[in-house]
C-alpha cells in the first residue's frame, strides 16, 4: 500500500506538462493532500522528530520537480526574492508562515525597488502558488513550522549555477535587488 509521499508523486506525475493554470491548480491540491497527512505516516514522524532544516523527499527522474521539506524555527524570515525561470508551490503541514507577496518597480533612473502587494498566513493544509517572476518573503509565526516546497526544477541550479533568482535586500526600508 502507498503511503500519500508515494500517492503524491504519482498522481503529480501522471498530472505533468506544460505550465498551465490547470497544472498549477491540481499540483497546488495535491500539496495540500500530503499537507493534510497523517503525522503517523512513517516518513512524516520522522519529519516531525528530526525536524531538518531541509530535506528532499522526492525528485522526478524523468520531468525534474523537487519537493523539500523544510522546518522553520520562530522568526525564521527569509527576505524576498523570485525564483527564476521555474515556479512553486509552498505547503504548509504544521505551524504558521507569513508569505508577503511584490510588485517590482523600476524607476526612470534605473532603480528597482519593491512594493508590497498582499500578505497571506498559510496555516496547516493550505498551499499557495508562485509563478515565474513572482516575488515574495517567508516568515515563521509559531515556535516551529514544517512547510513543503514544491518546484517543477531544481532551484540550486536556477540560482547558484544559472545565476536566475533574484534577491532583494532591504536598503533604508526600501527592498532593492542584492548585488550580484
Amino acid at each position: 500500500m502507498k503511503d500519500s509521499l508515494q500517492t503524491f508523486a504519482a498522481r503529480v506525475r501522471g498530472l505533468w506538462g506544460p505550465l498551465t493554470s490547470e497544472l498549477v491548480a491540481a499540483c497546488r491540491e495535491q500539496l495540500e493532500t500530503l499537507a493534510a497527512a497523517s503525522p503517523r505516516e512513517a516518513w512524516l514522524a520522522d519529519l516531525h522528530a528530526a525536524a531538518p532544516a531541509n530535506r528532499e523527499l522526492y525528485r522526478d527522474p524523468d520531468h525534474g520537480f523537487v519537493l523539500l521539506a523544510h522546518t522553520e524555527a520562530a522568526g525564521l524570515f527569509r527576505p524576498p526574492h523570485d525564483h527564476g525561470r521555474a515556479w512553486v508551490v509552498y505547503a504548509l503541514q504544521r505551524g504558521e508562515i507569513e508569505m508577503r507577496t511584490y510588485g517590482r518597480v523600476d524607476e526612470a533612473d534605473g532603480r528597482v525597488r519593491l512594493v508590497q502587494r498582499d500578505s497571506t498566513v498559510l496555516r496547516p493544509g493550505q498551499a499557495l502558488a508562485y509563478l515565474p517572476g513572482d516575488i515574495h518573503d517567508t516568515r515563521c509565526l509559531t515556535d516551529s513550522a514544517l512547510l513543503f516546497r514544491f518546484t517543477e526544477r531544481d532551484l540550486k541550479i536556477e540560482d547558484r549555477l544559472e545565476r536566475r533568482v533574484t534577491r532583494y535586500v532591504d536598503g533604508g526600508g526600501v527592498w532593492t535587488p542584492a548585488a550580484a
